[in-house]
C-alpha cells in the first residue's frame, strides 16, 4: 500500500503566519478559479487513496489534461513514435517523439521534454497537449523522456536519465530530423527542476546549441534547504492547504524521491554554485502553489547572474492550473509557452 504522508516535516505550521510583502498577494484566489475550486479539490482527492498499491497509485495519474482550444491533434496534425533508448547502466527507457505532419521549410529545432509528477508519477501524457501544441505550431520536434521514477528509482536516477536522453537526442539528430544546434529544454513542476539541471549539465559539459529552457511551476529547492536569508520563501506556509498540490503532498513526493535529503544542486538547482552562462529562461509560477516562491527565487537568481528571464506569475491559480483549460489564464500560459519556444527555436533566434 502507498504510505501517504500526514505530518509535515519541512513546513512549519504557524497559525499566526501573515503573507510576506513581495509575493504574498499572489495567493489571493482568482475569482473564476474560486467557482470550480470545490469540484477541483474533490477530483484531485480521488488520486490520493491510501488503499492503493504503488502501481495503481501511479496508474491513476496517467490521464491527459484537457487540450486548449485549437490544439493540434495526435495522428491528424502531429505524428508520434515510441522508441527505446539506452541509459548509462545498460537499462532502456522510452521516449515519445512528436513531429508535425506539415513540415516547415526550415529544419525543426529539438525540444526535450521532462514531464512533471513529483518524480513519482506521470509520463508522456502529463503534458501531452503542450507537446502536441509545440510540435504542431513551433517548428520543433518534441522528444518526451519517460525517465525512471521513485520510489523504485531514487535520486539521482531521474536526472541522470534525463541527461543521458538529452545526449542521445543530440547524437541522433539526423534520425530525429532536427537541428542539433537548436535545443530547448522543457519541463513543468518536477520536470521544471530536471530541465534546468540538464541545462546546467549541458553548460558544464560544453554542449553546443542549447537555446533556451522552459520552467513551468518549477521545483527548484527542497524546502529543508531553502535559503530564506536570500529570498522570500513563505509559499509553503501560505499555501499549506492549496488545491492540486498542497504542502504535505509535495513533501510526500520529495520524500519518495530523496528519502534522506542533503543539500545538492542536482535536486535543488537554486543551490547551484553558479548559474552564469545558462540559457534564456521562461519561468511561469502559480500564486496558490507551495512551489511559488522557489520558482520566483530561481528566476531572480538567474537574472542576477546575467541570464535573460521572462517571469510570469498567475495570481490566485493553483499548481499546474493548465488542467483547467477553459480558464483565461490557461490560455495565457499556453500562449506564452508557445511564443517563447517559437522565438528561441527559430533559426535566426
Amino acid at each position: 500500500m502507498v504510505q501517504l504522508k500526514t505530518k509535515l516535516d519541512y513546513t512549519k505550521v504557524d497559525p499566526s503566519f501573515k503573507p510576506m510583502p513581495k509575493n504574498g498577494w499572489l495567493s489571493t484566489i482568482d475569482p473564476d478559479f474560486a467557482k470550480v475550486k470545490e469540484a477541483a479539490d474533490a477530483s484531485v482527492a480521488q488520486l490520493w487513496v491510501p488503499e492503493l498499491d504503488m502501481a495503481a497509485f501511479k496508474a491513476a495519474w496517467m490521464v491527459a489534461p484537457p487540450a486548449p482550444e485549437g490544439c493540434p491533434v495526435e495522428g491528424v496534425d502531429v505524428a508520434t513514435e515510441l522508441r527505446k533508448i539506452p541509459m548509462r547502466d545498460g537499462a532502456e527507457i522510452e521516449v515519445k517523439i512528436y513531429k508535425s505532419k506539415t513540415p516547415s521549410a526550415e529544419t525543426p529545432a529539438l525540444a526535450v521534454r521532462f514531464h512533471g509528477g513529483g518524480w513519482v508519477v506521470g509520463g508522456h501524457i502529463t503534458e501531452e497537449p503542450e507537446n502536441l501544441l509545440l510540435a504542431g505550431k513551433a517548428n520543433v520536434v518534441v522528444v518526451s523522456v519517460d525517465y525512471r521514477m521513485a520510489p523504485e528509482y531514487l535520486f539521482p536516477y531521474a536526472i541522470d536519465d534525463c541527461w543521458d536522453a538529452t545526449k542521445w537526442a543530440k547524437a541522433n539528430a539526423e534520425s530525429l530530423g532536427v537541428d542539433p544546434e537548436r535545443i530547448i529544454f522543457l519541463g513543468g513542476s518536477a520536470g521544471g527542476g530536471l530541465s534546468t539541471v540538464v541545462a546546467r549539465r549541458a553548460r558544464d559539459a560544453g554542449m553546443t546549441g542549447v537555446r533556451a529552457q522552459v520552467l513551468n511551476f518549477p521545483a527548484t529547492c527542497h524546502p529543508k534547504f531553502f535559503p530564506h536569508d536570500k529570498y522570500e520563501g513563505g509559499s509553503y506556509q501560505q499555501n499549506i492547504d492549496a488545491s492540486v498540490v498542497d504542502a504535505v503532498r509535495m513533501e510526500f513526493f520529495l520524500d519518495a524521491y530523496i528519502p534522506e535529503p542533503t543539500p545538492n544542486p542536482d535536486h535543488s538547482p537554486l543551490l547551484a554554485e553558479s548559474l552564469k552562462g545558462m540559457p534564456p529562461a521562461l519561468v511561469q509560477v502559480a500564486g496558490l502553489d507551495p512551489l511559488r516562491d522557489e520558482g520566483i527565487a530561481y528566476a531572480e537568481r538567474l537574472q542576477a547572474e546575467g541570464v535573460p528571464v521572462e517571469l510570469h506569475t498567475y495570481q490566485g491559480m493553483p499548481h499546474c492550473f493548465y488542467m483547467f483549460a477553459a480558464h483565461p489564464k490557461s490560455a495565457d500560459y499556453y500562449s506564452r509557452t508557445l511564443e517563447f519556444v517559437k522565438k528561441h527555436a527559430a533559426k535566426s533566434g
